[in-house]
């Protein structure tokens, strides 16, 4: 992995885009000119940029309605379509957005591989692609955004392990050869490369005690499109399977997690069985503060990312100096057919349970109060924030 300074610097005069990415490279080795030269226009014109979301769960609704403010603060017209879940539809949008005109495009992919054609194409037209969140895999966007590093989203995977761990106490003594852990595992979307960086976090830390006997994993699944129907139904099918006797339920987010939980609700095991989550969704936080769901996982505050994107995206169409980070493909998405290398802003995980989920999702403002205790008694809540 290469290393360097990973912020974004604001405007600076000047037309290079600072790599810095290994001991032996500190020279500039990318220039915003070779990415942006056909997205400039006179300055009369207004620039459009595009937001391509691959559906509208919750998070994609509130990063919509953010990206777009914050592109308009800066003078641009936005364009926004969400693709339900359908690569195709995507890459029909994306190719629509160009046809209209967008000089840049902030892609969260539904599939990584899927819209690797329509991005070179786009590229060809001078068309900046930025991937957000998710990585597509391409030497032809024009950055990658994301959080703290493509290891981040094993970090993910370990601390949604560390977390049902320590909710059925690994190391109490129950759980023996003779016992072991029941554990249901529900990997998220096939097509997103991210669900296999999370695989890889979680089995680190869950392998040592498979080998060991202390856990036996009963289910192992895949949950298309990250979609809480297609969880709920694999749940009801694991638990008819097992006849109930399941000890701990390891999703990848909160929307699979929560689907689960409505199956295991059905059969009287919400809120006994421990289950991990991701995401720190409203609606996750608040099965967190009603005692269902265990644990969700909140990485660096989306409201935050989004700021760093649309400095990034203003910065490169107005040909100005940004300082990124260069890995290969074969870095960030651990496949070595991949070519190339991508520029790219990391933005640090953390559990979020019922005892900080007031302090850090609340307080910390990435979930509104009324939100996350929507239908929990007064005398059971923390204080507004502002009135202790």
């Amino acid at each position: 992995m290469k290393k360097g300074s990973i912020a974004i610097i604001g405007i600076i005069v000047g037309f290079t885009i600072q790599a810095c990415v290994s001991e032996k490279l500190s020279t500039p080795t990318m220039l915003a000119t070779e990415v942006a030269a056909n997205a400039l226009v006179p300055t009369q014109e207004k620039l459009i940029v595009g937001l391509s979301f691959p559906s509208s769960y919750e998070i994609w609704e509130k990063e919509e309605i953010h990206l777009s403010a914050l592109l308009e603060e800066k003078g641009y017209e936005v364009i926004s379509r969400e693709a339900n879940y359908d690569d195709r539809l995507q890459n029909d949008q994306i190719n629509t957005m160009v046809a209209l005109g967008a000089k840049a495009i902030i892609v969260i992919a539904e599939d990584g591989d899927a819209v690797v054609s329509t991005v070179k194409n786009a590229a060809a037209e001078g068309v900046l692609i930025i991937a957000y969140d998710r990585l597509i895999k391409s030497a032809d966007i024009a950055a990658y955004v994301s959080f703290t590093s493509y290891n981040s989203y094993r970090e993910v995977g370990r601390q949604q392990a560390l977390g049902v761990l320590a909710a059925v106490d690994i190391e109490g003594g129950e759980w023996t050869v003779d016992n072991p852990l029941k554990l249901v595992m529900l990997g998220g979307s096939p097509t997103d490369s991210y669900a296999g960086l999370y695989r890889q976090g979680q089995d680190e830390i869950i392998d040592p005690y498979v080998e060991a006997g202390k856990i036996e994993i009963v289910a192992d699944q895949w949950v298309e499109h990250w979609d809480p129907e297609n969880a709920y139904v694999l749940m009801g099918q694991i638990l008819a399977t097992q006849n109930n006797e399941i000890d701990a339920v390891l999703a990848m987010n909160d929307g699979t997690a929560l689907g689960a939980l409505d199956a295991m609700r059905e059969q009287g095991l919400a809120g006994v069985i421990p289950i991990l989550g991701g995401g720190a969704t409203a609606e996750g936080c608040n099965s967190i503060v009603k005692g269902e769901l265990t644990v969700t996982i909140l990485r660096s505050n989306y409201q935050d990312l989004s700021v760093q994107a649309i400095d990034l995206v203003d910065a490169l169409l107005k040909g100005e100096d940004v300082e990124l980070v260069e890995y290969t493909l074969v870095e960030l998405a651990y496949d070595h057919r991949l070519r190339g290398s991508v520029m790219t802003y990391f933005s640090p995980v953390e559990q979020v349970n019922i005892d900080n989920v007031y302090e850090l999702v609340v307080l910390g403002g990435f979930q509104s109060y009324d939100d996350v205790y929507v239908d929990i008694p007064e005398d059971k809540r923390p204080p507004v924030p502002g009135d202790e």
